[in-house]
């Protein structure tokens, strides 16, 4: 079978003409992309809003037991603030701790003597906070009373000092500053180098989904493999143009995926911030010159591996719903980088180089981190490329065999196993009759 590259370029255009007049490959390859990053980091950082407001209007309902007249301060303190409702028909213990269970309280405080080594310091107190860690409202309550008890536990010690005549340099404990170093930059770095390599990934292997499936399993569906079969054009021609048709919407549905991803970060995210008390410019950002060609090239590769695996596992199926049920493992080979984690201060080694999918995007974080560790990124593209060069020498196989083209395997991989053994076969007795002659 031979290769023309002028049938190739027009069953190429007629596959890419007929991708934008479908609905379902638009939907899924083009605008998916574009919008699904933003949209969804609106509703995320809404929902975000929304539960946070929600659980600071949310009052918080406590059980006091023997306050020390001493410190009422304290009880008029938690009693002022309006998130905190303070139960007084509860008197015991038993009671409280029945209605802590039964989830009618989120916290019981009580309030003990001191230990012996504390001893020594005039009405001194120790507090015992109850609550329901499995439930998020009891949790909540535990850190609003903790907060509210250190606050005045501190004022109380500084008075305390003050009428014992301690200066305030020897009262002075050590203390702990910190100094966050990292910029904007920084931040938005991190950001970007967790959320793009994952998402690009899924993207171009969404991107080449459905383009692949409708391309094989939807041709025999509609019964239209075999007259396209029949054209003038080779087969090894209409194939390879279907192969580049697919890889074209995976790599436009992940240049779109980047674009738009770092649009809506900036735009949606920095008024959203600011309604949580940040900054709108706590993140800022930006890309490295280099980072683009390489995030270029590895969309690429990824396009032409997901592109060869997806059409020679949907080229199996009968229907178009078969088809989406045989490409499913392909598919998950783009979660590869959530198994790999998202460590953002991890770098390529020469193992993780090796392995397909998620080496390609570790090496498109480090790009964004502005790492570039050449040899191992060519590693990553020869592993890649490897992977669609056997790719393509099954389907060169499969081109070969009639079975598969005309009589529609169903979609059993002990099909495929036949189809290589006869192939095998077949080569082997061509071999013998070569020597014999």
């Amino acid at each position: 079978m031979s290769v023309n590259w002028s049938d190739i370029w027009v069953l190429y255009s007629r596959e890419l003409r007929s991708a934008f007049r479908d609905r379902t490959i638009v939907m899924n390859g083009i605008l998916v992309p574009v919008f699904m990053y933003p949209i969804m980091m609106w509703v995320m950082m809404t929902g975000l809003m929304f539960v946070l407001g929600q659980m600071d209007r949310e009052s918080s309902r406590l059980v006091i037991l023997d306050p020390p007249p001493e410190h009422s301060a304290l009880l008029d303190t938690l009693g002022a603030q309006t998130n905190l409702e303070i139960q007084e028909d509860v008197i015991s213990e038993d009671s409280a701790m029945v209605l802590l269970r039964a989830g009618d309280l989120d916290a019981l405080v009580e309030f003990l003597p001191p230990t012996d080594e504390n001893s020594a310091l005039e009405d001194n107190f120790q507090v015992l906070i109850r609550y329901d860690r499995a439930v998020n409202r009891s949790s909540q309550a535990s850190a609003r009373v903790e907060s509210a008890i250190a606050d005045y536990r501190t004022e109380w010690l500084t008075r305390q000092a003050s009428a014992l005549g301690i200066p305030e340099t020897d009262r002075e404990q050590f203390q702990i500053v910190q100094d966050n170093v990292s910029t904007e930059e920084d931040i938005g770095t991190l950001l970007m180098g967790f959320m793009i390599p994952m998402f690009l990934v899924i993207m171009i292997a969404m991107g080449c989904l459905m383009p692949a499936i409708d391309s094989t399993a939807g041709e025999r569906e509609r019964s239209t493999w075999e007259t396209l079969m029949t054209v003038s054009a080779s087969r090894l021609s209409v194939v390879t143009a279907k192969y580049f048709y697919v890889a074209t919407l995976g790599i436009l549905a992940g240049v779109l995926n980047v674009v738009a991803m770092f649009a809506s970060m900036g735009v949606i995210m920095g008024p959203l911030l600011m309604d949580l008390g940040e900054s709108a410019n706590a993140f800022q950002f930006s890309l490295p010159l280099l980072a683009l060609p390489v995030m270029i090239v590895a969309a690429i590769a990824l396009a032409l591996f997901f592109a060869a695996a997806m059409m020679i596992l949907a080229a199996f199926a009968r229907t178009f719903k078969d088809g989406q049920a045989m490409v499913g493992p392909v598919f998950l080979l783009a979660m590869m980088p959530i198994l790999m984690g998202e460590q953002t201060d991890q770098t390529l080694t020469p193992l993780t180089a090796a392995i397909p999918v998620a080496n390609a995007a570790m090496m498109i974080r480090d790009a964004i981190n502005g790492v570039f560790l050449w040899p191992l990124i060519a590693e990553t593209l020869a592993v890649l490329l490897a992977m669609v060069t056997a790719c393509l020498l099954i389907a060169r196989v499969l081109l070969k065999t009639e079975d598969f083209i005309l009589l529609s395997p169903d979609g059993r991989f002990s099909k495929f196993s036949k189809i290589f053994k006869s192939s095998s076969r077949s080569r082997l007795g061509r071999n013998r009759s070569e020597d014999l002659k």
